[in-house]
């Protein structure tokens, strides 16, 4: 039995009806783990998103389980060594929801620069047309699937985009292809008037957007975070907004997800904050939910 225990797009739903397996779409599982327990002693393959944390605990009461399939791109509540002890196969969709990210931050882009729901409430014209994007640097730390779209798309507007990946060098064909000039971090901090975020979470990474890193960035310049909200501390993010370090900042992701209520992010203008929105178009849905549940369905039929 296929146990799907958080949403999944209706593509992958017509798929899992086609594949011959039985299956159970149970999308609210997540929130009852007693009852996640006793379908999972069934299980013969668990599909999931980034709820439910899937480690040793829970895979010593799934004695079936042959394949887990994780709705999305990043791994982080999924143990892979737990899974690789038990011979369990995981399939997700690396890359499939790139081209939506790399979109959000164009709005992003678009939003920081000319801010049109703040124009929609009337003033002084000449004070709410913003600026333009042309001729303005664009820094990204991480150049993997997101990272280069998002390049690629900057550079069509005029941007300058430079970038940094401990990962790249710079004669890679790939960074040409984009047109990233690969800095230093130091340098990709202090250079952007626009900062991005698409590094994967890491003891190197966490805490990367802090006081210190801040104080490098130049006055007025915005960041935008959709890759883990552990990049950023939200406190010196809080500080430096305040303050007028920096001008605004737009996140979809933050840590804790969702941010309280009550944190003095969610209580300034400069601050955007949207529900980890960014890789969820309904195209990047569909992709994902096909891939992973082809995946499964291949494991299945191999085992």
């Amino acid at each position: 039995m296929i146990l799907v225990a958080e949403e999944l797009d209706p593509r992958g739903l017509e798929l899992l009806r086609e594949g011959g397996h039985a299956y159970r779409y149970e999308p609210n599982l997540w929130r009852d783990p007693e009852s996640l327990r006793k379908m999972l002693a069934e299980a013969t393959a668990l599909i999931v998103r980034n709820r439910i944390r899937v480690d040793g605990a829970l895979l010593e009461g799934a004695p079936r389980l042959r394949v887990v399939g994780r709705l999305g791109t990043g791994l982080d509540n999924v143990d892979q060594e737990a899974l690789r002890a038990r011979n369990v196969v995981l399939v997700y969709a690396p890359g499939a929801n790139a081209l939506g990210v790399a979109e959000y931050v164009l709005a992003a882009l678009f939003h920081l620069a000319r801010n049109l729901p703040r124009a929609a409430q009337g003033g002084d014209r000449l004070a709410l047309g913003g600026f333009e994007l042309a001729g303005k640097t664009l820094g990204l730390v991480g150049l993997g699937e997101v990272g280069l779209r998002v390049a690629q798309r900057a550079r069509a507007l005029g941007m300058r985009v430079v970038g940094y990946d401990p990962l790249r060098k710079p004669w890679e064909a790939a960074l040409e292809g984009a047109g990233v000039e690969l800095l230093p971090l130091e340098a990709v901090f202090s250079e952007a008037h626009f900062l991005s975020l698409h590094a994967p979470p890491t003891p190197e990474t966490r805490g990367l957007v802090n006081r210190r890193t801040l104080a490098r960035m130049r006055p007025g310049a915005y960041l935008i975070n959709t890759a883990r909200g552990e990049l950023v501390d939200h406190g010196a993010l809080y500080e430096a907004l305040r303050e007028g370090h920096l001008a605004g900042a737009v996140l979809d992701v933050t840590h804790p997800e969702p941010l309280p209520e009550d944190h003095p992010l969610r209580g300034l203008e400069t601050c955007l904050i949207t529900p980890h929105i960014a890789g969820l178009t309904r195209e990047a849905q569909a992709r994902v939910g096909e891939r992973v549940v082809q995946g499964v369905l291949e494991v299945l039929r191999a085992a």
